[in-house]
């Protein structure tokens, strides 16, 4: 019950949207189309200037560009009003994410033995040493002992 409360009166107060300038792209002409945009995140500069720090003013809801170096009034201003809608109202925002979290893949899990191909090439498939290592570093030295070239056959270029 609560809860529909706090996100009904959460509504009614929107999130500060920071305003940033368009970069001059090359392809308009060196003429934004526009002067301003809508930025992804106010940046430090602004926040500090408003009295928080990054970790408070995302637990507020506020989104953070740490890349952003430019400071604008209008920013500032807009944060300010906005903290006291909070503070007259009580309200008590969502916390904030990063608004783009990327997930590379691992282009070379096959060499680090994360695939059955991979296992198999490096020898880590045989039932007792199945998910270890130093089977196969123990037998990487065993083989320059024996001078067996183990390195040349499975690597590129060598034969």
């Amino acid at each position: 019950m609560g809860d529909v409360i706090m996100s009904e009166l959460s509504e009614k107060v929107e999130r500060p949207v920071p305003i940033v300038k368009t970069p001059v792209l090359r392809r308009f002409g060196k003429i934004p189309p526009r002067p301003f945009k809508v930025g992804r995140g106010f940046s430090i500069g602004e926040i500090e200037s408003v009295g928080l720090d990054v970790k408070t003013a995302r637990l507020l809801g506020v989104y953070v560009d740490r890349r952003r170096k430019t400071v604008y009034e209008r920013n500032i201003a807009t944060l300010k009003e906005w903290l006291n809608k909070i503070k007259e109202e009580k309200i008590k925002p969502t916390p904030t994410i990063p608004k783009y979290i990327i997930v590379k893949r691992d282009l070379r899990k096959v060499f680090k033995g994360k695939t059955m191909a991979g296992r198999k090439s490096r020898g880590l498939l045989k039932l007792k040493l199945r998910h270890t290592h130093h089977y196969k570093w123990k037998r990487k030295q065993r083989e320059r002992l024996l001078k067996k070239r183990h390195e040349a056959i499975r690597h590129k270029g060598g034969d």
